[in-house]
């Protein structure tokens, strides 16, 4: 078992392009009018809100390890004398030619440069090739220690800032990976509203407390779905048992602490089967193997602590669930076939038509 602790990953989604879109506007906005800033401030803030409660709509391509195992390495340098040749071509058509030798080294010097900085560069590329081929090879052979070094050498999280603040991975074998979702809470949630009135102004109103703690359920369930989606395309692992927890007011001491309110065991088979621009991240939450309903503290408002979900928790189906079912068939005729024709050898009166 390996375990690792990384950083604020992730994919660029369509809703960030607008964002980066708006923010270009916002540099504008001292010539726009005040209509415009209007709609402009509603604009942005609804922007960033469905940033914050569809992270589990994209996800990266699926990771062809296969491919990538059989890879070719990448071409080394050769020196050359480019700069030299050139140079010396130019002096022979000179009628007057002055320190040709001082100018001819020159070029030598730099056709030397030149194929120092390819040969860095081939180095480099070199050795990510090499570990991402093994990699590769060693995750066809089912050794799970792969996995953590492929999350880390992939960072399929790297530009989800909204997602969490932290994450924590776990390989248990080659079918089973933990993460534990450290979220951003309560704080990234808007505590107010902005819509535009008739009249065209920004009429901010504080966001009621259903409205609040429905925007928190969808981002934290929108968030472990991303998380699975992700894991998903980048290992051939068939489930995912993720917790989230977030800094939250322990009323027993007056301290805040990291705790989980969120644990919840994701197959393969359940993630393939998801509609995943028309679910509510919430609902599809709930119908999964989980523990903990989202339910906030009349007290702090903070989701209800629970104790996370363990390997020992998942049944037989959700830990180790069946690989492909179309391979499995065939590995069942096959085996059918040859039992049919053993049998055959020993009595012809159960040879197959």
């Amino acid at each position: 078992m390996r375990t690792t602790k990384t950083s604020d990953w992730g994919k660029p989604r369509e809703a960030k392009n607008r964002k980066r879109e708006l923010e270009r506007q916002i540099k504008e906005i001292a010539k726009l009018s005040i209509l415009e800033q209007s709609r402009l401030e509603v604009e942005t803030y609804e922007n960033s809100l469905d940033i914050l409660l569809s992270l589990h709509k994209e996800q990266a391509q699926m990771m062809d390890w296969v491919a990538i195992a059989v890879t070719l390495p990448p071409v080394p340098p050769c020196r050359h004398k480019y700069n030299e040749f050139k140079t010396r071509q130019r002096l022979a058509i000179l009628t007057v030619c002055t320190n040709a030798e001082i100018t001819i080294e020159q070029t030598k010097r730099q056709d030397e440069r030149e194929y120092e900085e390819a040969l860095l560069a081939y180095n480099v590329s070199y050795e990510k090739w090499s570990k991402l081929v093994c990699i590769a090879r060693n995750i066809l052979n089912n050794d799970s220690t792969a996995y953590i070094e492929a999350i880390e050498t992939i960072n399929p999280f790297d530009e989800l800032a909204n997602i969490g603040s932290s994450f924590h991975f776990t390989s248990h074998n080659s079918y089973l990976v933990e993460v534990a979702l450290s979220t951003h809470g309560r704080k990234i949630v808007p505590e107010e509203q902005k819509i535009l009135t008739a009249n065209g102004k920004v009429s901010v109103k504080p966001i009621t407390k259903s409205r609040f703690v429905e925007i928190y359920q969808d981002y934290i369930c929108s968030s472990v779905l991303r998380v699975a989606r992700e894991l998903f395309a980048l290992l051939p692992i068939e489930t995912i048992l993720i917790s989230a927890s977030a800094e939250t007011l322990d009323t027993s001491t007056g301290q805040t602490a990291e705790r989980t309110f969120l644990s919840v065991a994701i197959s393969k088979t359940i993630i393939n089967s998801l509609n995943f621009d028309m679910i509510d991240p919430s609902d599809a939450i709930m119908n999964m193997p989980h523990r903990g309903e989202l339910k906030a503290s009349r007290k702090t408002g903070d989701f209800e602590v629970i104790t996370p979900l363990t390997v020992a928790d998942l049944k037989p189906q959700d830990t180790f669930a069946m690989r492909d079912f179309n391979a499995t068939l065939e590995t069942a005729r096959q085996l059918r076939s040859e039992l049919a024709t053993q049998c055959s050898t020993l009595n012809p009166q159960f040879a197959q038509p």
